[in-house]
C-alpha cells in the first residue's frame, strides 16, 4: 500500500474518532419479570403493561372482562409487587456524560432501584419520570420496582383528615379514577409499569421540549416562534435547524449556552399558509418539521412535530338570553358534533395501535368534529391525538379529575402541578387540542348532590379551598403559562340541570332524560348553549353479549351477564322507556335489537334539538362513544366495536347539511341546517306516503340555505290533510340528503309483515299518486337470509326493497365487518344498496331482522 493511501485512511480513521457521539436513546422494555413480594415467584412480563395484564396473559387469573370473574380478580390490587430487569451497557455507553434513566408511566406508588440504591419514589400514574443514573450505572445492572397496593396507601391518607371527602378513597391517588369503579365499569385497579421505559444518554446537550408556537396568521404568512428547552452540560455554542420538510425551507440559530435548564426561541415563517381544519370543513394540513440540534457541525439529537396552522377560541359573551358558548375556530364560529370519549380499556396496555385508528376513523364516518376526553379516565397516548391531527377531529381534553373532592395537602397540589405541566407541554402541539377543562362534575357535585350535607362549616371551607386551589388558581395558571393559546375551562358542566341557568349559559349535562326518567320529548323543549353530555342506555350486541357470557346465545335476566350493567337501576330505566315508544319484546335477541332502537330513537331526537337552535346552540357531544368491556352502557359502539343502531343515526344527524323537522300545534316545521361556510340552493322535495307507497302529499320547492345557519323553510298544515298518521310517513329530499318524520311514536306505527327482497327480483316503481294501488313488482322468499355481491377484495354490496315500508331493518353476517348503513327504514318499491366491508373473502349470508316483525 502506498504512504497516500494510508495517510487517507489516518485520516478518515482520525475523522470519524473525532467526530461526536450523538445522544442515544436506549429502549428497556423488554426482560422485565414480575412477581408479588411475598410470595416470590417470577414470571415474564410484558412492559408497557400492568400486573393485571401479565397475569391474565399468563393464565393466572381468570379474564375478568367475561362472566362474572369480576370479583375473582380483586386479591390482586391487595397485594405488593415487583417488576425486575437486567441489562448490559457498553463501555461507550459508560463513558457518556449523563445518563438519565426515563419511565414514562408508573401506576402508581412505586419505588425504583438501580443496583440496589433507591433512586425513585414515584406516585402518580400520569406523569414521566426521570432520574440521572450516571454515577449508579455499571455494566451489568439490575432494575427493580416495587409497587404498593393502592388501597393501602389510600387509607393513610384518609386517615390524615378529620371529614370523609366524596369520593372517599380514590381521590387520594393520581391514577386513572375510572378503575375505582363507575356506572359503565367494573373494579380494576392496576398496578404496573404501564408505560415505556428508556435510558438516554448524551455528552453535551439534550432537548427536552419542543414547542411550535402560532403567534399570527394571514393569507400570505404564517409567524411561528420554535421554544426550544434544553438541558446542557458546559459553556458552548450550540446551533438550532428547523427544518420545513413540506416546504423545503430551513432556518437556522446559534446561541451562547451556559449549563443547566434554558429555553431558546427561534422564529421562523411560512408562507402562503395552508390551514388546519376538521375534515368536514377542509383539509387537516400538517407541516412536517424537523429541529436540529448541532454542536460543532454534529447533529446531536432530532425532533420532529407536526404542525397544524390553526386558531380556535372559546367564545363567553354575554348576550340577552344569557352567556354564549361557542368555538372560534379559524376566524369562523363552528358548530361542534361528536361524543365523550373514555378509555378503550379497563387494563392498560391492552389497546393496540390498530383498535386506535379504527375507532379514530369511526369517529370521522359519523362525521364527528370533536372528541371530549373525559376526565375520570387518562391522559391518553400520543398516537390518539396524532390520528385526532391527521385525521381533523378536535379534542376537548379534560385534566383528570372526576365527580369527587380532592385533598388540598402541599404535597397533592405539588404532584398536581407536575402532573399538569408534564401533559399540557405534551399535547400542547397538537393541532387538535380544543380546550382544556379543569374537571367532570365537581363543581355541579359540591353545589347539588348533596356533598355538603354531612359537613361542618369549616370543614365545608376548607374543601372548597381545596377546590379552587386545584381549579381556579394551578390547573388555569398552567395552561396560560404553557398553551395560552387554548382556553381554559373549569368546570364541565357550568351548571348542572337542578340550576336553571345551565340552560342559558355554559356547557349544560342533562341526565333529565334517563336518571330522572324525563320523556325524550324534553330534549325538544330544553335546549341549552352547548350540551357536552346526554345518554341514554342500549345493550351491546349480541355476538358481544355471547363473548362476555361464554353462551352461544343470548337469554333474559342471564345471571352470567347481570354484572354487566352496572348502573343500579339500569336494567329497569330501559323497561321504562321501552313501553313508552317501542313493543317490548319478549325474546333476548329482539329486546337487545329494539333497545338499540331506543337509544338511537332518543339520542338522535337531542342532536337534531340543539342543531335547529343554531346559533343558540353551537354544539352537541352525546354520551359516550366506546366502551372499557363488554357491558350495557350509553355507547355509540361497543366494546368488541360493533356499531350499535345509534353509530348509524348519528352519522346522518352529524351531516354538514341536515334536514330536520319539529311538530307544533299540528304542524310540521321543516328546517335546514347548514354548518358549511357557503350558501347551499336545492330543491327540496316534500312527499307524504302511507306505508305501501300511496302518495298522500306532494310539493317541490326551491330553497336557499344561508352559510353556517338553521332555517324553518316549510311548515305543513296536518290539518288541511286527511290521513292516516299511523300508517303514514313524510319522506323530505334536498340535494343528497334525505330524511325520514314519523307522525307517532314506533309503538303506535301500523307496520305491515312484508317481505324484503334482494336485488334479482327489484325492480323500480315510483310512489303511485292517491287512490292507485300498488302491484308486487316483486317475488321474495319469506326467508330472513339474503345473498351478497362482491363489488371488490373487501367490499360486497346487496340490494333490497319491499313493497311496504320495512322499518329499522337490521342487517347481521357473522363475519366481522362494518356496513355503510344499517338499522335503516326501507320504503316501499324504493331498492336501497347497502355496503359490506369486510376482510373475509366469503361473508356468511345476511341475516336481517325488523321492527315490523316484532309488531305483527
Amino acid at each position: 500500500m502506498k504512504i497516500p493511501q494510508l495517510l487517507f485512511l489516518l485520516f478518515v480513521f482520525l475523522f470519524f474518532s473525532c467526530k461526536e457521539s450523538g445522544n442515544d436513546r436506549i429502549l428497556l422494555n423488554d426482560g422485565w419479570q414480575f412477581s408479588d413480594t411475598e410470595n416470590i415467584n417470577w414470571r415474564p412480563a410484558e412492559v408497557p403493561g400492568t400486573v393485571q395484564s401479565d397475569l391474565l396473559r399468563l393464565g393466572k387469573i381468570p379474564d375478568p372482562f367475561l362472566r362474572n370473574n369480576e370479583d375473582s380478580i380483586q386479591w390482586v390490587s391487595t397485594k405488593n409487587w415487583q417488576y425486575e430487569k437486567e441489562f448490559s451497557l457498553s463501555p461507550e455507553t459508560l463513558k457518556r456524560q449523563k445518563n438519565i434513566l426515563n419511565f414514562d408511566g408508573l401506576d402508581t406508588y412505586a419505588e425504583v432501584f438501580l443496583n440496589d440504591s433507591l433512586i425513585l419514589t414515584a406516585n402518580n400514574a400520569f406523569r414521566k419520570w426521570e432520574v440521572d443514573v450516571s454515577n449508579i450505572l455499571q455494566s451489568k445492572n439490575k432494575l427493580l420496582v416495587i409497587f404498593t397496593n393502592i388501597d393501602a396507601i389510600e387509607k393513610v391518607k384518609a386517615a390524615e383528615i378529620d371529614y370523609t371527602l366524596p369520593d372517599d378513597g380514590r381521590v387520594f391517588t393520581r391514577k386513572p379514577q375510572y378503575q375505582s369503579g363507575w356506572d359503565w365499569g367494573p373494579v380494576i385497579k392496576t398496578m404496573g409499569i404501564w408505560r415505556e421505559v428508556s435510558l438516554l444518554s448524551y455528552d453535551t446537550a439534550r432537548m427536552t421540549d419542543v414547542f411550535l408556537q402560532t403567534n399570527s396568521i394571514s393569507d400570505t404568512l404564517a409567524k411561528i416562534v420554535a421554544k426550544i428547552e434544553i438541558e446542557s452540560i458546559k459553556d458552548e455554542d450550540l446551533s438550532f435547524k428547523i427544518h420545513n420538510k413540506t416546504t423545503g425551507e430551513t432556518f437556522t440559530k446559534t446561541f451562547q449556552i451556559v449549563p443547566n435548564q434554558q429555553e431558546f426561541e427561534i422564529p421562523f415563517t411560512i408562507k402562503n399558509p395552508k390551514l388546519w381544519w376538521t375534515h368536514n370543513l377542509g383539509e387537516p394540513f400538517l407541516y412536517d418539521i424537523q429541529v436540529d440540534l448541532i454542536h460543532k457541525g454534529n447533529v446531536l439529537e432530532k425532533d420532529s412535530k407536526k404542525l397544524g396552522i390553526r386558531t380556535i377560541e372559546l367564545v363567553t359573551e354575554k348576550d340577552s338570553i344569557g352567556e354564549s358558548f361557542y368555538f372560534n375556530f379559524n376566524g369562523k364560529p363552528v358548530y361542534m358534533k361528536g361524543a365523550n370519549y373514555i378509555p378503550q380499556q379497563m387494563i392498560e396496555g391492552k389497546v393496540n395501535r390498530g383498535r386506535y385508528m379504527e375507532l379514530i376513523n369511526d369517529a370521522v364516518l359519523a362525521n364527528m368534529n370533536m372528541l371530549r376526553v373525559w376526565g375520570g379516565g387518562i391522559y391518553e397516548d400520543g398516537y390518539f391525538y396524532d390520528l385526532c391531527d391527521q385525521k381533523g377531529i378536535l379534542v376537548w381534553q379534560d385534566f383528570m379529575f372526576a365527580g369527587g373532592m380532592y385533598p388540598g395537602n402541599t404535597e397533592f397540589l405539588s404532584n398536581v402541578k407536575e402532573e399538569a405541566i408534564y401533559n399540557v407541554k405534551r399535547l400542547r402541539n397538537h393541532a387538535s387540542i380544543a380546550l382544556w377543562c379543569g374537571n367532570n362534575e365537581i363543581s355541579e357535585g359540591w353545589a347539588r348532590w348533596g356533598w355538603q350535607d354531612d359537613k361542618t362549616a369549616g370543614q365545608k371551607k376548607e374543601i372548597a379551598k381545596s377546590y379552587q386551589r386545584i381549579f381556579t388558581d394551578i390547573l388555569p395558571k398552567v395552561v396560560d403559562s404553557l398553551n395560552s393559546s387554548i382556553d381554559y375551562w373549569e368546570s364541565s358542566p357550568k351548571y348542572g340541570r337542578g340550576d336553571k341557568r345551565y340552560q342559558f349559559e355554559g356547557d349544560a349535562h342533562d341526565w333529565w332524560v334517563w336518571h330522572d326518567g324525563y320523556p325524550f320529548e324534553h330534549f325538544d323543549e330544553e335546549v341549552p348553549r352547548f350540551m357536552s353530555e346526554f345518554g341514554f342506555q342500549a345493550f351491546p350486541n349480541v355476538e358481544t353479549i355471547e363473548y362476555a357470557t361464554g353462551r352461544d346465545s343470548v337469554i333474559m335476566n342471564d345471571p352470567l351477564f347481570a354484572n354487566h350493567q352496572k348502573h343500579k337501576r339500569g336494567f329497569q330505566i330501559i323497561d321504562e322507556y321501552m313501553v313508552r315508544d317501542f313493543p317490548v319484546p319478549t325474546n333476548a335477541e329482539d329486546y337487545v335489537y329494539v333497545s338499540q332502537l331506543l337509544q338511537a330513537y332518543g339520542i338522535t331526537k337531542g342532536i337534531h334539538a340543539h342543531r335547529r337552535a343554531k346559533p343558540y346552540n353551537m354544539g352537541t357531544l352525546y354520551w359516550q362513544l366506546n366502551d372499557v368491556w363488554p357491558v350495557v352502557s350509553w355507547s355509540s359502539i361497543d366494546y368488541l366495536g360493533n356499531w350499535k343502531s345509534l353509530q348509524y343515526e348519528v352519522k346522518k344527524a352529524f351531516e354538514n347539511v341536515l334536514i330536520s323537522t319539529e311538530t307544533k300545534n299540528d304542524s310540521v316545521a321543516i328546517f335546514i341546517v347548514n354548518d358549511t361556510f357557503k350558501k347551499v340552493s336545492d330543491t327540496l322535495l316534500i312527499e307524504i306516503m302511507d306505508f305501501d307507497g300511496r302518495q298522500i302529499f306532494q310539493k317541490k320547492i326551491m330553497v336557499e340555505s344561508p352559510e353556517n345557519s338553521s332555517k324553518i323553510v316549510y311548515t305543513i298544515l296536518l290539518k288541511d290533510l286527511n290521513f292516516d298518521k299511523r300508517s303514514s310517513v313524510l319522506k323530505l329530499d334536498f340535494g343528497k340528503n334525505e330524511y325520514l318524520h314519523y307522525f307517532v311514536k314506533p309503538k303506535d306505527l301500523q307496520l305491515k309483515a312484508g317481505i324484503i327482497s334482494g336485488q334479482e327480483e327489484c325492480q323500480v316503481e315510483p310512489a303511485l299518486p292517491a287512490g292507485r294501488r300498488s302491484r308486487n313488482p316483486y317475488e321474495g322468499s319469506e326467508s330472513n337470509v339474503l345473498d351478497f355481491t362482491q363489488t371488490d377484495d373487501s367490499s360486497y354490496s346487496i340490494t333490497l326493497c319491499s313493497k311496504t315500508l320495512q322499518k329499522n331493518v337490521f342487517l347481521n353476517s357473522d363475519s366481522k365487518g362494518r356496513w355503510s348503513d344499517n338499522f335503516f327504514d326501507l320504503l316501499p318499491n324504493l331498492p336501497k344498496t347497502v355496503y359490506f366491508y369486510t376482510d373475509s373473502k366469503s361473508p356468511s349470508k345476511l341475516r336481517y331482522k325488523t321492527l315490523n316483525q316484532l309488531i305483527n
